[in-house]
């Protein structure tokens, strides 16, 4: 799974991109982000208020019960506002 990270949550979790293999219990965004903020303290204070962070599954806005598997590109990002 390729794991995309943008702005401020590239800044704190100090990569911008990343292949994991999450285990099999991860199925969904919820679980990935939970997954992924025991990755490392940077990990930790990008995913501390998940509801700060929005997320693209194979370039597609999901929810946090949208599904996740093996080959899925995951992108996170703050929330983006118009103008």
């Amino acid at each position: 799974m390729k794991i995309l990270y943008f702005a401020w949550v590239r800044q704190k979790v100090g990569l911008a991109e990343e292949d994991v293999a999450p285990p099999a219990s991860v199925t969904d965004v919820a679980g990935l982000v939970g997954w992924l903020a025991g990755r490392s303290p940077g990990h930790a204070a990008a995913f501390a208020d998940p509801r700060q962070v929005r997320a693209a599954v194979n370039q597609d806005f999901a929810t946090a019960d949208q599904a996740v598997a093996v080959g899925d590109e995951v992108a996170f990002f703050p929330p983006v506002t118009g103008g």
